[in-house]
């Protein structure tokens, strides 16, 4: 009877010893898998900011290419000319280019090369030229038509507040005016 206990023990802790091992195994097996669909996760994630970024980049060369035509003759910007047309087409011409201008800060944000404190402080610097300040004071129709809920229009609302710290400052130097926000 002893020699039985003994014989069924080993092959008890054998059987005991191969379920252990395998579990272990499959345990990193499943460990294997779940690092392998993360990895997958991520390199999905990333071809999508990619191509999101080309889009982004495309649209900024399609805008860029149709404003500068808008700007180049003035038969074409009658169609997106939606200014008040008591302001001379000169004028509206030079709404145009700055509207490109701000735009272009705006896609830099859009395609995360700045942040919303870059994207304050470069809107500080472009709109101490009065033309810009025009522009933006000319445009704000267009700007209502935003779903309030955008970047669009939470930027646009941020440039108004900064255009408002500007023009209420009581010093000349303009680069310390208004509180940039904190970076995202």
């Amino acid at each position: 009877m002893v020699t039985r206990k003994s014989t069924a023990g080993r092959f008890g802790s054998a059987a005991a010893g191969l379920l252990l091992a395998t579990a272990s195994m499959t345990l990193a097996a499943r460990r294997r898998r779940a690092e392998a669909e993360r990895l997958q996760v991520r390199r999905l994630e990333l071809q999508e900011l990619a191509i999101r970024r080309a889009t982004l980049a495309h649209q900024q060369r399609m805008h860029w290419a149709l404003l500068s035509r808008a700007i180049d003759d003035p038969s074409l910007a009658v169609v997106i000319d939606t200014y008040d047309r008591a302001i001379p087409a000169e004028k509206r011409r030079q709404y145009f280019y700055a509207n490109a201008w701000y735009i272009n800060l705006y896609h830099l944000y859009r395609a995360g090369i700045l942040d919303q404190e870059e994207f304050y402080k470069h809107a500080r610097e472009i709109f101490q030229n009065p033309l810009m300040r025009e522009y933006w004071d000319a445009s704000r129709g267009q700007r209502a038509t935003l779903k309030q809920s955008s970047d669009e229009a939470r930027l646009g609302r941020m440039v108004d507040g900064l255009i408002n710290d500007l023009d209420e400052a009581d010093t000349d130097e303009w680069w310390v005016v208004g509180n940039p926000p904190v970076p995202e």
